[in-house]
């Protein structure tokens, strides 16, 4: 998919790192505060094409002070809660056909 490492929570994605950088999950609740610090978005390139997740940089101080940590990781892990419950019964029976599927093989 992206080429990197997930990191969970209680079966939920929040943060990736790829090329040695953090990205914490965003969403239209926490978005404003990335782009207020000037970071930006994972994006990579698939087929050709541009492919942007809801992932952004995580910020430097998150690296020098814990409670920098604590913080955006919580709200990292916030936008995956709210992601899990806006997704459509149809996206939630994909996915778990998938894990099914994985756990059989």
């Amino acid at each position: 998919m992206f080429g990197g490492y997930g990191i969970y929570r209680n079966d939920r994605i929040f943060a990736i790192i790829v090329d040695d950088r953090l990205y914490f999950k965003a969403d239209p609740v926490t978005r404003a505060e990335f782009e207020a610090k000037g970071l930006r978005p994972f994006t990579y390139v698939a087929r050709g094409k541009s492919v942007t997740l809801q992932y952004f940089e995580a910020p430097p101080e998150v690296f020098e002070e814990s409670d920098a940590m604590r913080d955006w990781s919580q709200k990292a892990y916030g936008a995956a809660i709210r992601a899990m419950k806006t997704r459509t019964p149809n996206q939630a029976r994909r996915r778990a056909r998938k894990k099914s599927r994985a756990v059989k093989r």
